[in-house]
């Protein structure tokens, strides 16, 4: 659990509300954009908020992939939930939760893509 207190974790507006909160009981600091005023708002500027506020954000955005828009060295870490739109809420936030419980750190400055059962992480 020790790793876990120290990530911090930021969910764009097109992930699932619940997501934030299921990371939050799991020990973690969590927060949705939407609760935090960047509803609407551009990428980048959710991007930046992630950065002035150390958070890893977590998104369904592939345009957040983009390692030459944003190069994983330059952020805090980018996790692009790839979970198709078919499947319950509760398996994207089980996979969401297992990559910040198994990964941990190892998010921190990277891109990581998440599938059911795996995740893949880009330097």
């Amino acid at each position: 659990m020790g790793d876990q207190i120290r990530l911090r974790f930021l969910t764009d507006e097109d992930v699932p509300r619940s997501t934030a909160r299921i990371l939050r009981e799991a020990g973690f600091d969590a927060v949705d954009t939407r609760d935090v005023g960047l509803r609407g708002k551009s990428d980048a500027e959710v991007f930046a908020y992630a950065q002035q506020e150390n958070r890893l954000l977590i998104t369904c955005d592939l345009g957040f992939a983009n390692i030459l828009s944003f190069p994983p060295s330059q952020h805090q870490g980018i996790l692009v939930v790839r979970i198709p739109d078919t499947e319950p809420v509760e398996t994207l936030n089980r996979e969401v939760l297992r990559a910040g419980q198994t990964v941990g750190q190892n998010l921190v400055g990277r891109l990581a893509i998440i599938e059911i059962g795996k995740v893949r992480l880009r330097k």
